[in-house]
């Protein structure tokens, strides 16, 4: 087993020294110039952790950008199986384009990210406020908003400010922590379904090969066909323009399309 993946298991079950429960969240399409971004939510305990499921394929699971789609969808597979059994649970959340448009990036993710964790620990379970806050609540609503819950929550990347869950970030937390990879995989392969179905849908940009992710191809066919009403208007702006070379906007991800 390559070390990298072996220690994923290992960081895991030392965060759960203190904590029952632990929940690793990550999402898919931030980077994107079309489609929604997904986020995913994934609860293991240690029991799972300790398991022999866990222990003989713990190799399988890594950050979803380094395998191939065929190894991502037998693992989602695998994870309806362990979600169906109880031995996991798992939820997706979704912000969508105008979302993004209206929140920006960041506040769609944060948005998409709240939801899957909600699937986890409804809003009945929560503490609230008699207002339910919203992405841009005071730091006194957001602590108020809490769930009364005892897991661990890790975010891949840096914490977010103003966020209802406490959490923690963890810095490339998809090549770290295996509850975090799952969620990684889980969030891709949603999204990438998803832009399959937007491909029937917007023929011609090629979403089911590219996942709305800026490619040449993709560039191409915007400047062609102009926009549809999937793609970001904001993140296209200045592409449509011409005022800039795409590559260097910093938002394509072309990394993860080229991942597949």
């Amino acid at each position: 087993m390559p070390a990298k993946r072996r220690q994923l298991r290992g960081f895991d079950l030392k965060q759960l020294q203190e904590h029952p429960e632990l929940i690793g969240v990550d999402e898919a399409g931030r980077g994107a110039l079309a489609g929604p971004v997904v986020a995913a939510a994934v609860l293991v305990t240690r029991a799972f952790l300790e398991s022999r499921w866990a222990e003989e394929n713990a190799r399988r699971i890594n950050d979803s950008k380094q395998l191939t789609a065929a190894e991502r969808d037998a693992l989602y597979l695998d994870f309806e199986a362990l979600a169906a059994e109880g031995r996991i649970h798992a939820q997706i959340g979704e912000a969508t384009v105008a979302e993004i448009e209206t929140e920006n990036i960041l506040g769609a993710t944060k948005l998409a990210m709240r939801r899957a964790l909600e699937g986890i620990y409804p809003p009945s379970s929560f503490a609230a406020p008699p207002r339910e806050p919203d992405l841009f609540s005071s730091p006194e609503e957001i602590a108020a908003y809490r769930p009364q819950s005892q897991a661990r929550i890790l975010i891949d990347g840096l914490a977010l400010k103003n966020f209802p869950y406490p959490h923690h970030g963890v810095v490339q937390g998809d090549a770290r922590s295996l509850c975090i990879a799952m969620a990684s995989v889980i969030a891709k392969v949603r999204r990438d379904r998803i832009m399959a179905e937007l491909d029937a849908l917007h023929p011609g940009y090629g979403f089911a090969q590219h996942k709305g992710y800026g490619t040449e191809e993709h560039r191409e066919a915007v400047m062609r066909l102009g926009r549809c009403v999937e793609h970001r208007e904001t993140f296209l702006r200045k592409l449509l323009s011409g005022r800039v070379d795409p590559a260097q906007l910093g938002l394509l991800g072309e990394d993860e399309a080229a991942a597949g």
